[in-house]
């Protein structure tokens, strides 16, 4: 791990790391997909794109959109079309709305063709794809199963949040560390890293939820699974186009799920 990586404790290996899905055909680098949720994020996505593309050139990029009435679907076809090798960037166009359901699509499609690492971060800007290789590296150099981009350790970072954003986040954390003892600091951002080899041994037919409060369960699911994890420091930067999808609502839901389930 470089310098910039911080693990709370230090990992030991994985013991849920032992399949050996296919190679990556284009490089000898770990055959890695990356997710990106949508919805109505047409002014950010074509950037979103590119950037993900320089920093990981050998990944591929699936898009699950929800049925974004501003034509963010339109925009990926397009840019697949344009730039990037065939098969490289996909869109995937969900009927249903949610979060944890559309990560949850990309995860599956990881698991089905045979991918080695999952990675996720949010459309809008506020993760910075440059940081995807930290995270890949983090996984990789530490021998763990799940790398999570996080804004409450040494180094980390937000910008431009208003208060009752922060409020939010800490709430969240908090019960996520204290109630369901989460070994990491930063439980409810997406930027992660996993392997999917530990992605396999969820049980998927369970019940799961629709909303951002997956981004809490699928960690909690996972460390019952003996999972080991590992933070690296990002900073975090609010979207300059468009609007937030979480709210107060989702917020609290996030908290109940947490309780609930620890």
């Amino acid at each position: 791990m470089d310098g910039h990586s911080t693990v709370d404790n230090p990992p030991t290996r994985s013991p849920l790391a032992d399949n050996a899905p296919a190679e990556n055909p284009r490089t000898d680098a770990p055959r890695t997909l990356v997710g990106i949720c949508t919805y109505n994020e047409a002014g950010n996505i074509r950037e979103m794109l590119t950037r993900v593309a320089a920093a990981l050139p050998d990944a591929d990029i699936l898009v699950v959109d929800d049925g974004s009435p501003d034509g963010t679907a339109e925009l990926v076809r397009q840019f697949a079309a344009q730039h990037s090798a065939p098969g490289n960037v996909n869109c995937h166009v969900r009927e249903d709305r949610g979060l944890g359901g559309a990560i949850r699509a990309a995860m599956q499609t990881a698991i089905t063709e045979r991918y080695q690492l999952f990675c996720n971060l949010d459309a809008d800007l506020s993760h910075d794809p440059a940081d995807l290789p930290r995270l890949v590296q983090a996984v990789l150099e530490s021998d763990v199963d799940v790398a999570v981009g996080s804004r409450y350790v040494p180094g980390g970072q937000i910008h431009g949040w208003p208060t009752r954003r922060k409020w939010m986040s800490r709430f969240i954390n908090s019960l996520a560390k204290r109630k369901a003892n989460l070994p990491v600091n930063d439980a409810s951002g997406s930027f992660r890293c996993y392997r999917v080899a530990c992605l396999e041994r969820l049980d998927w037919q369970a019940e799961w939820s629709n909303g951002y409060s997956f981004i809490q369960q699928i960690l909690l699911r996972l460390k019952k699974l003996g999972a080991t994890f590992t933070e690296v420091p990002i900073t975090f930067t609010e979207r300059v186009q468009g609007n937030s999808k979480l709210d107060l609502r989702e917020a609290v839901r996030s908290g109940w799920t947490v309780l609930r389930l620890s």
